[in-house]
């Protein structure tokens, strides 16, 4: 059985959701597709299906069919630059609307006041009214007109078919009651029905730029760089860079490509990670396009990942896929737009008749109808979610979090149980001197000028931890070995310039190098650590012992966590002792610190928490517990396994970013259950209200208004608010 192909696409020429609705509606009907849906706040298109059913030329000229135009994945460039467009657009509509419907209201409520001598002035007024609304209804009105007639051949007809039937009901019972001699006109209500939307739609176009502002971060201009083609430097564009060519950086460049570094180098990676000082590449890692070298001389690096493939490439599109699928919440407030539009539809239909067999007269029966389609509208229940969870995702972005999983915000509210990998999560990944004894006649001063001289040029990490202690940083040696005799991963024999013999290992080591250790050369109580000892050529000089230490908010945030009532563990393949002195060191407990754990058992522990759980780890046994918790998060130094198998990851160093994220999440969930519950509440009231009681249209009107421009205050409220991680 072939495998389905998830598809993303940017949708253009959508006007409402009942567009996104329409599409979605249409594109499930054709064989091989399996699931679709499409995001308005961003207008991406998700498809799940068949690989021949999601082509982009299979799909096109079906959607085009529709009035609507399907086309690759815009760049986020591309997407500000449509959004900007759509935003003239909206704001020359709003200005005639609002030129012409300012007369035309002004002439109503001179009407309505009874403000004129006699009624033949208010009969030329009224016609007045009706001709100042033209333009709004004729012009302003069209693309609400363009996006019923759409949903309509699509067969799902939304909040625009209600729109263009209470715009045109309201225009042809004034002109009816105007021929009749009336001058009870609706022009008005016409008039404000539009130009509300309009600046509802305003801001809400407004919104959603703000929320593709947070995947901002994420790209890098189009410039040109330094390569290596046909035995000689060339400069070319970013974009006519392909994998496996050797590129310059310069001092102070920003890197521009991911690749795999020729010659060790400082490298600033504040841009990705928040880091506030440069880290010390070596030769052969990774650095990813968004870091900057620092270094004073040019240095090459081979590309390992071109545009569109790059780190920041993958974590943009991860981001828009996110926002492009829909979640439990959604799903539901897309049900209920789709019944509401067709029952507003057939109340409206019923409420005609209904009223002339109640013995209303032929215009109040009119006026009822027209009521119930304006009241009916749906907008604010397509706008509840998308716009909070996309306020959401955005502003996750903002504080360095990117997301992958589409339902992630929505999961993350109800997390009960948090599950830390204790190396490269709760840690640094690197060691560092937590503890050092030595002999009685040797100075710390001097200590550490012999141990800066033993372990100078070595490799190993620990041997690296130990230079820094020693600050051998600082400068070139006194005494310089001039010889060295190394077992690697064991120790070393170094002879210095002066002549004297140091030896550095482990305890093993020394005892197979046949070098005495005295009682008082370990502690029993520092056996988690790992030792190094120092000796020379009389005998044992001192201890050090090191450990991975924890990250710089590891116990901030635990006890955070803690405090907020989620049951909190520490599950590692490492051993016993180094595990409880780090769960002491960030405020766990014995009973919920797991040692020595096999990937399999990690996956069964998390099992046994309380659901729904989530998973932080960043290496390759972490693979299945990421995939086993119902949220599994990737920290920054996370391998490339993890980071696939994540719902999120975390793009600054520490575990800082689950508590927010977590934060953002309850608070993006609770916007999202108040738009939906008001909007919905809404909805269900008003259409009750109109078909027991008069009420003016243009009451309806603003009351329909105020529904959705309150939904998009609320979204926007969250995007602009700084995360409460209390909350």
């Amino acid at each position: 059985m072939a495998r389905d192909d998830e598809q993303l696409f940017t949708l253009q020429g959508m006007w409402c959701t009942s567009c996104a609705q329409a599409v979605e509606g249409s594109l499930k009907q054709l064989d091989g597709i399996r699931d679709v849906s499409v995001h308005y706040p961003s207008a991406t298109l998700c498809i799940i299906g068949t690989p021949q059913a999601t082509q982009l030329s299979v799909l096109a000229p079906k959607v085009k069919r529709l009035g609507y135009r399907l086309k690759s994945l815009e760049p986020v460039v591309d997407a500000h630059a449509r959004l900007e467009e759509e935003s003239r657009y909206l704001t020359f509509r709003l200005m005639v609307g609002s030129l012409f419907g300012m007369w035309t209201m002004l002439a109503s409520v001179l009407i309505y006041a009874g403000a004129l001598p006699d009624e033949q002035i208010e009969t030329v007024v009224a016609w007045i009214s009706g001709a100042f609304s033209l333009p709004v209804v004729l012009f302003a009105g069209v693309p609400f007109y363009r996006a019923g007639w759409r949903t309509v051949l699509a067969k799902r007809p939304g909040m625009d078919v209600l729109v263009s039937l209470g715009v045109w009901g309201a225009v042809t019972v004034s002109i009816w009651l105007l021929w009749r001699g009336s001058v009870e006109v609706y022009f008005d209500t016409a008039v404000m029905l539009i130009v509300l939307l309009l600046i509802g739609r305003l801001v809400e176009t407004l919104c959603r730029h703000r929320g593709l502002k947070a995947l901002d971060a994420l790209a890098l201009p189009n410039v040109d760089i330094k390569v290596w083609q046909d035995e000689t430097w060339k400069m070319l564009s970013v974009d006519d860079v392909s994998t496996e060519m050797r590129v310059e950086l310069t001092p102070g460049e920003q890197v521009a490509l991911d690749g795999i570094l020729e010659a060790p180098g400082w490298i600033d990676t504040a841009s990705l990670t928040g880091e506030s000082l440069p880290r010390h590449f070596q030769a052969g890692q990774t650095v990813y396009a968004g870091y900057r070298y620092l270094g004073t001389t040019p240095i090459v690096m081979q590309v390992s990942a071109e545009v569109g493939k790059r780190r920041l490439d993958r974590l943009c599109d991860e981001m828009r896929r996110y926002q492009a699928r829909k979640g439990e919440l959604q799903k539901l407030a897309d049900r209920f737009a789709a019944w509401l539009s067709p029952l507003a539809l057939l109340l409206a239909m019923l409420t005609l008749p209904g009223a002339l067999l109640l013995g209303l007269g032929w215009e109040d029966a009119f006026v009822r109808a027209l009521s119930v389609l304006v009241v009916a509208c749906p907008c604010a229940v397509g706008l509840a979610v998308p716009l909070a969870s996309l306020a959401g995702s955005g502003q996750a972005m903002q504080q360095g979090i990117a997301l992958r999983d589409p339902v992630a915000l929505e999961t993350l509210a109800r997390i009960r149980s948090v599950a830390l990998d204790k190396t490269g999560t709760l840690t640094t990944g690197s060691h560092a001197v937590l503890h050092w004894q030595g002999r009685e006649d040797v100075d710390e001063h001097t200590l550490q000028k012999k141990l800066s001289a033993a372990v100078a040029g070595s490799e190993h990490p620990l041997a690296q931890a130990l230079a820094c202690w020693s600050n051998s940083q600082r400068g070139q040696d006194d005494q310089p070995n001039i010889e060295v005799k190394e077992s690697p991963g064991e120790g070393r024999h170094v002879r210095l310039s002066s002549g004297e013999l140091l030896t550095v290992g482990s305890a093993q080591w020394f005892a197979s190098q046949h070098i005495a250790l005295p009682s008082e050369a370990e502690d029993a109580t520092l056996a988690f650590a790992s030792q190094v000892m120092l000796a020379d050529e009389a005998c044992w000089l001192a201890t050090f012992y090191l450990t991975d230490q924890p990250v710089h908010d590891a116990e901030p945030s635990v006890k955070s966590l803690l405090a907020s009532n989620y049951v909190v563990a520490m599950i590692s393949g490492d051993r016993q002792g180094a595990v409880r002195w780090l769960g002491e060191r960030v405020g766990l407990g014995r009973e919920a610190c797991f040692a020595q754990c096999s990937p399999e058992a990690k996956a069964r522990l998390l099992q046994g928490l309380p659901s729904p759980t989530l998973y932080v780890g960043d290496g390759l046994n972490d693979t299945l517990s990421l995939a086993a918790a119902d949220i599994g998060i990737a920290p920054l130094s996370a391998s490339e396994a993890a980071r696939e198998g994540a719902s999120a990851q975390l793009m600054t160093p520490g575990i800082g970013g689950v508590v927010t994220l977590l934060s953002i999440a309850k608070r993006t969930r609770r916007i999202m259950a108040q738009n939906l519950f008001f909007s919905a509440l809404y909805n269900t009231l008003a259409l009750g209200l109109v078909l027991i009681m008069a009420i003016p249209p243009l009451v309806a009107v603003l009351a329909m208004a105020a529904s959705s421009l309150s939904v998009t205050l609320n979204a926007a409220r969250l995007a602009w608010a700084e995360p409460d991680e209390s909350a």
